[in-house]
């Protein structure tokens, strides 16, 4: 009896981590994060939109919750923001590049003549 009554209390100690791993969030833990990221990014001296684009993964809701705690209590401890290490260009994803039309242009490279090297070599 006692064995089992111990087994149950080891594996219920583990909950918490169980839920996490099984993708159930506990609500309070997802808008602590979020406030504390929204308060992290206003201390930063980042704006809502760059905090969002940095942590996809945050409660949008809660981010903004800790932005605006974080702002007013700045301004009443006279607190100035710190500049930012990361640099905004630096937060927008790599623009895809463009699709050339390959065939075309290898085409064109096969039915070119052959530089004659006689005449560049002369000049």
């Amino acid at each position: 009896m006692r064995t089992l009554l111990l087994a149950v209390l080891l594996l219920l100690t583990g909950c918490d981590q169980l839920k996490e791993r099984a993708g159930i969030h506990d609500p309070a833990r997802v808008e602590a994060e979020g406030k504390a990221i929204g308060g992290a990014c206003r201390h930063a001296g980042r704006g809502l939109e760059d905090c969002y684009q940095l942590n996809p993964e945050a409660s949008i809701p809660a981010i903004y919750a800790g932005w605006k705690e974080m702002t007013e209590y700045m301004a009443k401890n006279n607190i100035e923001a710190v500049e930012p290490t990361i640099l905004p260009e630096a937060l927008k994803p790599p623009a895809p590049a463009p699709k050339k039309k390959r065939k075309k242009a290898d085409a064109e490279e096969n039915d070119a003549p052959a530089p004659d090297k006689e005449k560049d070599a002369g000049h």
